[in-house]
C-alpha cells in the first residue's frame, strides 16, 4: 500500500491549477485497456493534494478497475516529459524542475492506457496543473460500482484485540475472512496487538494485504501520556503535560514524532488528540488527557499537535465532541451529562473543535455524553425502563444540526467505542448503530456483534429506515480521507522486510527520544517549595522514597542521581518499623497517584499516609503528583510539591532532574487547583522555578 504525505496546515510550494484554465495541445488518453482497466496519475484526482518538496514531486500511477476500485501500480510503466528543459522525470515518476520557466507534460503509459499531468515553472513557482475529466472522479465512480454490503463495510471499524482468549499479535485466517466477508473499512489496534516494532509492522502489513480492494484505516489511540498503546518506541508525555509547557512548538514536535512512528508501522489514523476542556477537577476519564482548562490553550496546543501529526501523513481525530471535560462520570461506565446552554458551549467546550475544523482536522470523534440544552430528546433506557436523554453519539441535532450545519464540518465523524457502558447499558447494539448513522456518523467504532450490526444496517436500508444515499454520503467522506492520506491498496507493495527495517530505524530513534525528554522536562511544574528544593546532598545523606503505584519508577529515577536512596512501598499509613527507617533521612519524597475525587479524599489511606509523613517528619517532605496535579488539594501543608502529569519513564526522569536541580522547572499549571472548600489554592498559570 502506498502512503502519500498531506500537510493541510502548511503553505505548499506547489500551486495546483485546473488544466482547462490553460490552452494546451494534445489530449489525455481516456480508453481503458484490454483488461478493462484505466491508468491515471494519482495527482490528477481532485481530492489528492499535490506537494512539491524543493524542486521535486513524486507522481504515482493508479490502475482503475471496471467496478471502480483502484490500486497503485509501479511496474511496466513508461514515464516521459514533453519538455525536458523545464522538467525531467525518471523511471519511478519523480519529476525534477530544472528552474527554467515554461511548461511540460509528464506522461505515463503502460503500453495500452496513458495519462498526463502538466507541470509549469513561472515567477519562481513550481506549478502542477491537474487534468479535468470525469475519469479522475475515482471516488464517485468507486461508489457507483460498490454493492450495498461493500458500502456498509467501509463504515465498520471493529477491534480484534483478542481471539479465543489470546492476544492477536499476528494475522489469523478467521480475521482475514471477516475482513473480506464484511468488506471492512478499518480496524482499531490496542496494546495487546502492538508489542514490538517488527511484530506490529508485520501485523499491519498483513491486515492491509487481507483487504481486497480498498486500503484499511489502521487506527490506534496513541495520544501520549496515560493513553499510549505502542509498547515500543517513544512514550510521549500526555496532553496536560504539554499544556504545562505552554509551547505549541513542543506540541507540534510531539505530534510529529507520534505520527512518524505510526506511519513507519503502517498505522495511518490516530484517535488523537483529546480536545476536551478539563474544567472539572472531579473528571474521572479525561483529566490529564486534556491540555487544560482554558479553551484557548486547548485550541492552541491541540491544533499544533494536529499539524505535527497530519504533516506525517497520519490522519488525526479530535475527540470527544461536543466535549467530555466538564463531567464527573466515566462514559466507559455510565452516561454523563453536560448541562450547559449553547452559548456557554460555544465559548468553552466547542471552541477547540471549531478551531481544529477550520484548520483541517481529518476526523472528529463523538462523545457518549448527553447535552440536554442542545438535544432534549428523551428515550427509554433498556437498562431500567427509565427516561434518559439522548447521548451525542446518537443525536441528529448534535452531529448534523450542530457539527455539520452550524459549525460547517464536512469531514469524517467517528463514534467513540460502541461497546462502552454509556451505550450498551441503555441501547441495543444494532439499534445504537442505526441511530448513530441516522444522526450523522460515518464510522462505527467497535460495534458489538459485527455480523448482527452489518445485517441490521442492511435491513435498515432495505426497509427504508436509512436511505442508501445516506450511506453513500459516509462512504464518500471515508474514501476522500483515504485518497487524501494515500491509503490505497498497491499492486506492488513494498516487501515486508523493507517495511520492518525502515520502522526499526524510525520508531524509538535517538532524535525522537530527545523530543520526548525535552517535552517532559518543560512540563514539570513546581507548585510549592518551602526551601526544600533542589536537593544538594552529600553521599552520606539518606533520601527515602515512599508510595505505592508507580513508586518503583520514581525511586529508580531518583536513585540514578543519589545512590543513598531507599524505598518504602506503602499504600496507607506507615507502621512503626517503617517510620523508624525515616529517622535518619535528610528528606522524604512521597509519590501520590489518583485519578478521581475519591483518591484524594481525607479518608483515603494514601492521603492519610501523606499527612502522617508531614506530621511526623522534621526533614522536608516533597510530594510528586505522579498523574493528577489536583492531589495537593488533600495535603496543602506539604513542604514542596511537583506535578508531572503522567507515569511514562521520561516524566519520572524529568522529575528527578528537577528535584536535584539539573532541570530548572518552567511548567505552568494548565488548570486551577482549588482547595477542599472550592476556593483557589493554586491559580491557573502558576509555577515556580529556582
Amino acid at each position: 500500500m502506498m502512503i502519500f504525505r498531506k500537510a493541510p496546515f502548511t503553505i505548499l510550494v506547489a500551486v495546483v491549477l485546473v488544466a482547462s484554465t490553460f490552452s494546451f495541445s494534445g489530449t489525455a488518453t481516456l480508453a481503458a485497456d484490454s483488461n478493462g482497466k484505466d491508468l491515471i496519475i494519482y495527482q490528477n484526482i481532485p481530492e489528492a493534494e499535490v506537494k512539491v518538496e524543493g524542486n521535486q514531486i513524486e507522481l504515482t500511477a493508479l490502475n482503475i478497475y471496471e467496478d471502480g476500485h483502484f490500486k497503485t501500480t509501479s511496474e511496466g510503466l513508461t514515464w516521459d516529459s514533453s519538455n525536458k528543459n523545464v522538467a525531467t522525470v525518471d523511471e519511478n515518476g519523480v519529476v525534477t524542475f530544472t528552474g527554467q520557466n515554461g511548461r511540460s507534460f509528464i506522461t505515463v503509459s503502460n503500453g495500452e492506457s496513458t495519462d498526463r499531468i502538466a507541470v509549469h515553472r513561472k515567477h519562481s513557482e513550481n506549478l502542477v496543473i491537474k487534468e479535468k475529466e470525469t475519469r479522475y472522479h475515482v471516488i464517485d465512480n468507486a461508489i457507483k460500482g460498490m454493492t450495498l454490503q461493500e458500502k456498509i463495510g467501509q463504515m465498520l471499524m471493529p477491534d480484534f484485540r483478542n481471539w479465543n482468549g489470546e492476544n492477536v499479535t499476528e494475522m489469523l485466517p478467521e480475521i482475514e475472512q471477516l475482513i473480506q466477508e464484511y468488506h471492512l473499512g478499518g480496524v482499531i489496534l490496542f496494546a495487546e496487538n502492538v508489542v514490538t516494532t517488527e511484530q506490529t509492522a508485520r501485523l499491519v502489513a498483513d491486515y492491509q494485504e487481507a483487504s481486497e480492494k480498498y486500503g484499511l484505516l489502521m487506527t490506534i489511540d496513541q495520544e501520549g501520556g496515560i493513553v499510549t498503546r505502542l509498547q515500543s518506541g517513544t512514550h510521549m508525555p500526555g496532553n496536560m503535560a504539554l499544556g504545562a509547557t505552554r509551547s505549541p512548538e513542543t506540541a507540534e514536535n510531539v505530534g510529529q514524532v507520534i505520527g512518524a512512528e505510526l506511519q513507519a508501522l503502517g498505522i495511518n489514523m490516530n484517535l488523537a488528540p483529546v480536545l476536551d476542556v478539563n474544567n472539572n477537577p472531579d473528571n474521572p476519564v479525561i483529566g490529564v488527557r486534556s491540555f487544560g482548562e482554558s479553551p484557548e490553550l486547548v485550541a492552541d496546543m491541540g491544533t499544533a499537535y494536529i499539524q505535527g501529526l497530519q504533516n506525517t501523513g497520519v490522519a488525526a481525530t479530535a475527540k470527544h465532541f461536543p466535549g467530555h471535560g466538564d463531567t464527573d462520570v466515566d462514559s466507559h461506565l455510565g452516561l454523563p451529562e453536560v448541562p450547559h446552554d449553547k452559548e456557554r458551549l460555544l465559548e468553552v467546550e466547542l471552541f477547540p473543535f471549531q478551531q481544529a475544523m477550520e484548520k483541517g482536522i481529518d476526523a472528529v470523534m463523538t462523545a457518549h455524553v448527553t447535552f440536554p440544552e442542545i438535544d432534549d430528546t428523551k428515550v427509554i433506557s433498556q437498562k431500567d425502563g427509565k427516561e434518559i436523554s439522548l447521548p451525542a453519539t446518537l443525536s441528529h441535532k448534535v452531529l448534523t444540526g450542530l457539527m455539520r450545519e452550524e459549525m460547517g464540518y464536512d469531514g469524517v465523524i467517528i463514534t467513540d467505542a460502541l461497546n462502552m457502558a454509556a451505550i450498551t447499558e441503555h441501547f441495543g447494539s444494532v439499534d445504537a448503530v442505526i441511530q448513530s448513522v441516522k444522526a450523522g456518523t460515518d464510522i462505527i467504532l467497535m460495534p458489538v456483534g459485527l455480523e448482527e450490526v452489518a445485517d441490521g444496517l442492511m435491513e435498515a436500508v432495505e426497509t427504508g429506515e436509512i436511505t442508501e444515499e445516506r450511506i453513500e454520503e459516509s462512504v464518500k467522506r471515508i474514501l476522500t480521507l483515504k485518497i487524501e492520506r494515500g491509503i490505497i491498496q498497491s499492486e506492488n507493495p513494498l516487501p515486508v522486510d523493507e517495511i520492518v527495517a525502515n520502522a526499526e530505524e524510525i520508531v524509538g530513534s535517538d532524535a525522537h527520544k530527545q523530543v520526548e525528554a525535552d517535552a517532559a522536562e518543560q512540563s514539570i511544574t513546581l507548585i510549592k517549595n518551602e526551601d526544600a528544593l533542589p536537593f544538594d546532598f552529600s553521599s552520606e545523606e539518606k533520601l527515602v522514597v515512599v508510595g505505592n503505584t508507580y513508586i518503583n519508577s520514581l525511586y529508580d529515577a531518583l536513585r540514578a542521581y543519589h545512590e543513598n536512596t531507599e524505598l518504602i512501598v506503602a499504600s496507607g499509613p506507615l507502621t512503626s518499623d517503617q517510620l523508624e527507617e525515616l529517622d535518619d533521612a535528610s528528606a522524604v519524597v512521597v509519590g501520590s497517584y489518583t485519578y478521581n475525587v475519591n483518591g484524594r479524599s481525607p479518608d483515603n489511606p494514601q492521603m492519610q499516609m501523606i499527612h502522617q509523613l508531614i506530621q511526623e517528619m522534621e526533614a522536608p517532605v516533597v510530594g510528586v503528583g505522579i498523574r493528577n496535579p489536583y492531589d495537593v488539594m488533600a495535603f496543602p501543608s506539604i513542604d514542596a510539591y511537583l506535578a508531572q502529569y503522567g507515569f511514562r519513564p521520561s516524566s519520572f526522569e524529568a522529575t528527578a532532574a528537577t528535584i536535584f536541580g539539573e532541570n530548572h522547572p518552567t511548567g505552568q499549571l494548565p488548570v486551577t487547583i482549588p482547595d477542599q472548600n472550592g476556593d483557589v489554592l493554586f491559580e491557573y498559570g502558576f509555577g515556580l522555578s529556582y
